[in-house]
């Protein structure tokens, strides 16, 4: 089987929309949630909603990375999924020694279409108008996928992975499984969500599972997630082709593990987040003493974070749980569904190529109850004897995926 290693990184997101940017943000510990400001569709502007704060990437302007039909013919999930795959095809220099018919496309999404569809539904329902001749092609899951494969002029397989938070984890996870066998080359793979609409917003509201303020992952007084958007890419080629053309390589990805709890829609399970986690480092042939981080899907819910701190516990040994160090990007750049597993994979390629961890925003006083050695306040360094690292993605439906990735 190859070896299969990360050479390419795009990001459009609420802490940064280029690589320098979001890597400064993630060690520093800048966030990109804000106040929640006007809502397009909502009543004079407010969503009536009882949380504050989202994390919403800031002046984007889509025909910076694509014409002004295709943004016509799209909307803002797939438009963010486009810039970010661009960005990271010229990242990696895609073209350079690989076949496009031999390259994939893997992406993540799991509400796409949702800015298009909301004010057509308005229009119909309270005023029976005609809908848009693109309504279609604007919600199709798959929009975005395709869109890249037409942007980047790539003819291999095509797939849009669908599987709520868990979307871009699984997506990358697919991709590494189809480089690592041979089916292609190389892969263009990651997660992309704009959910942040009315009708969205006053679902999620309805949950009562969103922060009043903001998501403290992992704290004692946590009170909920925090909503966000945005798009995160990666390029995955064998470890040959990269060394042919010389290529940079930022991380490998050494195994991938994914479960079903079958216990519940909406209320995680441990015993499934451990299989998955259990599944990677098996896949990836590494040890529990070898993993040296651990990028938790840590939402800031009370049921998320114990369910994963009990998982990593059942995975990894009670001893070496305690000891491993954690934590949460999702304070910076907020959670958003389908692309957020991707950001997060995008943070922890980043702590493996700079021998940092970044830390918890906002997270003073770890919930003792956890027992997790949870990052605060400061990044800390990589132990090089551990230089393997996890990240986590449960999704509701009771999805897992976990992704092994090793310091080259």
């Amino acid at each position: 089987m190859n070896r299969v290693v990360v050479t390419g990184l795009g990001c459009v997101t609420p802490i940064g929309s280029t690589l320098d940017d979001f890597t400064q943000s993630l060690f520093s510990g800048t966030t990109g949630i804000a106040p929640i400001g006007e809502v397009e569709g909502a009543p004079e502007g407010n969503p009536g909603v009882r949380f504050t704060q989202m994390a919403r990437v800031r002046d984007f302007d889509p025909l910076q990375y694509m014409s002004t039909g295709t943004a016509t013919a799209t909307e803002r999930a797939a438009q963010l999924g486009i810039a970010a795959a661009r960005k990271a095809a010229d990242h990696a220099n895609l073209r350079d020694g690989h076949s496009l018919e031999d390259t994939a496309i893997i992406l993540g999404c799991s509400c796409a279409g949702r800015s298009a569809e909301e004010p057509q539904l308005a229009g119909l329902y309270l005023r029976n108008t005609r809908a848009h001749p693109l309504t279609v092609v604007r919600t199709m899951a798959n929009s975005g996928a395709a869109q890249v494969s037409i942007d980047l002029g790539i003819t291999g397989p095509v797939l849009t992975i669908s599987t709520a938070c868990a979307s871009g984890t699984h997506a990358i996870g697919q991709a590494f499984h189809m480089v690592r066998s041979g089916m292609v080359t190389a892969a263009v793979a990651g997660g992309h969500d704009a959910p942040l609409t009315f009708g969205f917003l006053r679902a999620w509201d309805s949950m009562r599972v969103v922060s009043a303020t903001r998501c403290r992952p992992f704290s004692a007084d946590r009170d909920g997630m925090t909503l966000g958007e945005g798009a995160a890419m990666f390029v995955l080629e064998t470890l040959e082709s990269a060394q042919a053309r010389n290529a940079a390589i930022y991380a490998e990805i050494v195994g991938f593990g994914m479960s079903a709890d079958a216990h519940h829609i909406t209320q995680p399970s441990s015993d499934g987040a451990a299989k998955a986690i259990r599944m990677a480092m098996k896949d990836a042939q590494a040890q529990p003493s070898e993993i040296g981080y651990i990028n938790a899907h840590g939402t800031g819910t009370q049921a998320n974070d114990a369910t994963e701190a009990e998982a990593i516990h059942k995975a990894l040994g009670p001893e070496i749980a305690a000891r491993v160090p954690v934590s949460s990007t999702k304070s910076l750049h907020g959670h958003s569904i389908g692309a957020t597993g991707a950001i997060e994979a995008l943070a922890t390629v980043l702590a493996l190529y700079h021998g940092r961890l970044p830390f918890t925003y906002g997270t003073t006083e770890v919930d003792p109850a956890l027992n997790l050695d949870v990052i605060t306040e400061t990044p800390r360094p990589l132990d090089p004897n551990r230089p393997v690292a996890l990240s986590n993605s449960l999704a509701f439906g009771g999805l897992n995926a976990v992704l092994a990735l090793r310091r080259f």
